[in-house]
């Protein structure tokens, strides 16, 4: 499908080409407006493009995001790295998608500032890995919380909030998100399961 953009639009991603090959060499294409704060916390591959409005926090120094090669990002999208998010190669990201390593408190009784006697944004942080593997596509308004797993070739429904490990070429919907389908490598389709 090719898409036809107005006058103003091609203007706007001439100009975002721009400065993508001044500001981002390795990208493909930056659209802006772009917010990244803890740039040189973010690593990644050729060929990276955003959508408008995306957000990327990095609070640390340390390298905490990592992005794989020909990763394509919509519009809307905020990603947490607070310790370690991980996007794979030749992934699709639709728009309005959150991806998080980090939760405002434990809530397994393991940290006493979780309790609703204190303030959500005064509760320590707490963060897990977050890991998204290669060839996933993600779809619009999706949330990945910390701690989550995300196979190869896996494929999250429009809305959908992902916890947990699933593995390799999973069809996941839902809130939270459960296996509708998987890929059979032998039957060469996918499978309800």
């Amino acid at each position: 499908m090719r898409t036809r953009y107005s006058i103003y639009e091609s203007l706007s991603n001439i100009f975002d080409l721009i400065k993508t090959k001044i500001l981002w060499r390795k990208a493909r294409l930056i659209r802006h407006p772009f917010y990244c704060r803890g740039r040189k916390s973010m690593v990644f591959g050729e060929g990276l493009t955003t959508g408008r409005n995306c957000r990327f926090d990095m609070p640390g120094t340390d390298k905490t995001l990592f992005l794989g090669k020909n990763v394509n990002i919509g519009d809307n999208n905020h990603i947490v790295a607070f310790k370690k998010v991980v996007i794979g190669d030749n992934c699709l990201v639709a728009s309005k998608v959150f991806i998080s390593d980090t939760n405002h408190g434990a809530y397994d009784n393991s940290d006493k500032s979780s309790n609703p006697d204190f303030p959500p944004n005064a509760r320590k942080l707490i963060s897990k890995p977050t890991i998204i593997g290669n060839n996933v596509w993600i779809g619009e308004n999706a949330v990945i919380l910390a701690g989550s797993f995300i196979g190869d070739g896996c494929v999250i429904g429009a809305n959908s909030v992902v916890t947990g490990i699933h593995g390799d070429g999973e069809i996941l919907v839902g809130s939270p998100a459960k296996t509708l389908k998987k890929w059979n490598k032998e039957q060469k389709k996918w499978v309800r399961v």
